[in-house]
């Protein structure tokens, strides 16, 4: 892999990460707001047989909401430093680490929201994130793994 094509999904790497981060802001401060309203709406379909959310729920949402967008945040500064630093420089550590945390995140989210029937947690948010964050993974694989001559 050429070094430009590195920079490329280096920095689309990156920037994936920095709007993930920005998600994980909009989810922890602005949960009820129209960019998560059809989000809510499958929530309160699937958990709540379709009922708007009582105040005290919706007290617990914005409670759950605030710290599952305070961990969004943090992995994701976390992978932003892993990029810009040992991924930059084609440590293999961090290469292994990010497909790690990206694949036992979405794991385990993944099958928890099915296992509660909440499917469209998979195909509206994760399914995005792994696309955006794998992709970049994906086609450096090689800058990683050079084989020795």
């Amino acid at each position: 892999m050429d070094s430009e094509n590195f920079k490329f999904w280096q920095k689309w790497l990156t920037w994936a990460n920095v709007l993930t981060l920005t998600v994980g802001l909009l989810v922890a401060f602005a949960g009820n707001s129209l960019i998560f309203g059809l989000h809510n709406s499958f929530s309160q379909e699937v958990f709540f047989d379709g009922e708007p959310f009582t105040e005290q729920t919706l007290k617990f949402k914005n409670w759950l909401f605030g710290i599952i967008g305070g961990t969004i945040v943090g992995f994701h500064v976390l992978m932003i430093f892993i990029s810009e630093n040992a991924f930059k420089n084609k440590e293999k550590w961090a290469y292994w680490a990010m497909w790690l945390g990206l694949c036992s995140w979405f794991l385990i989210d993944s099958l928890l929201s099915i296992y509660h029937g909440a499917l469209y947690n998979v195909l509206m948010i994760n399914l995005v994130a792994l696309f955006l964050i794998g992709l970049p993974l994906t086609f450096t694989f090689k800058a990683f793994h050079k084989e020795k001559q």
